[in-house]
């Protein structure tokens, strides 16, 4: 339960959609010589009317809903729905009316968000991370860059507003990835540690050219001379068929992660992997 001391401005108040939220008038210690205490909602829903020496009276429309505290004339509004958003005004009359007013704005608990990794790219100092941040309705892409000792935000966009009014928020900290989205009442957030994503695409690189390497020297064919045209034919043919299914795979991820580019160098090390064996041979 949210509770709100107000003032004679109009304070503003957020709650989750299902919470309960309690207005203060004013502290016990100086509610003396009360005539009279109405709460209101949007200047006109009458809620509570409290006389000193009676019981406070409760609109039907909220009897259930609101609770009304004789001691400090504080007013608690139950299970708030959007519904529920808007100005309640406490009416205090002593010697003189005194107001304390509350805009209350009821939001839902913001949607999970999730944290995609769209590409990885290597060099020999340095790794490259594009990511994408997505909710159920707003998305923003960035990319980092990260050496041995630091990672930073190159480019892309590092909040929106979401359409249903939340921000989402992508940034680094402490060497993670960070998502979030949230609202003046929740939050959610998922991330991944760069060096995590950067080590463990180095690791897939080198699975890779380990197994083309295994591929080629194992494969039986390859037990023949290389200055045997068709022990080279087929050895082409052979880096051919690894290309292509290197290709399709990459494809498909491409598909599902359409920053994910092709790695044009993976051709190169077959042919390269050839050379050296037949130069060997």
């Amino acid at each position: 339960m949210c509770v709100f001391t107000g003032s004679s401005a109009v304070t503003p108040v957020f709650v989750q959609k299902g919470n309960d939220v309690l207005l203060n008038v004013m502290k016990a210690d100086v509610v003396q010589d009360v005539f009279s205490v109405v709460w209101t909602f949007n200047k006109k829903d009458v809620l509570v009317t409290f006389l000193p020496g009676r019981e406070p009276t409760v609109s039907p429309a909220y009897t259930g809903r609101v609770e009304f505290s004789e001691n400090d004339y504080s007013l608690k509004v139950k299970n708030l729905q959007e519904a529920d958003s808007g100005v309640y005004t406490a009416r205090v009359i002593r010697d003189i009316e005194e107001q304390t007013e509350y805009n209350v704005t009821v939001q839902d608990a913001v949607s999970p968000v999730n944290l995609k990794v769209d590409s990885v790219s290597r060099s020999s100092d340095s790794c490259n991370l594009t990511v994408t941040c997505s909710t159920q309705d707003s998305h923003i892409n960035s990319t980092f860059r990260c050496d041995t000792k630091t990672c930073s935000q190159e480019v892309g966009e590092q909040s929106e507003v979401t359409t249903s009014g939340a921000s989402l928020h992508v940034y680094l900290v402490d060497g993670s990835i960070i998502c979030n989205h949230s609202n003046q009442v929740n939050w959610t957030k998922d991330g991944e540690m760069t060096e995590h994503l950067c080590i463990q695409h180095g690791k897939s690189e080198k699975q890779t050219t380990y197994f083309l390497i295994w591929l080629l020297f194992f494969f039986p064919v390859a037990e023949q001379p290389c200055n045997n045209i068709i022990t080279v034919i087929v050895l082409v043919i052979v880096a051919i068929v690894i290309f292509i299914i290197v290709a399709v795979f990459y494809h498909r991820k491409r598909r599902k992660n359409p920053g994910v580019h092709f790695n044009i160098e993976l051709q190169n090390k077959i042919y390269k992997i050839i050379f050296v064996y037949c130069t060997a041979s």
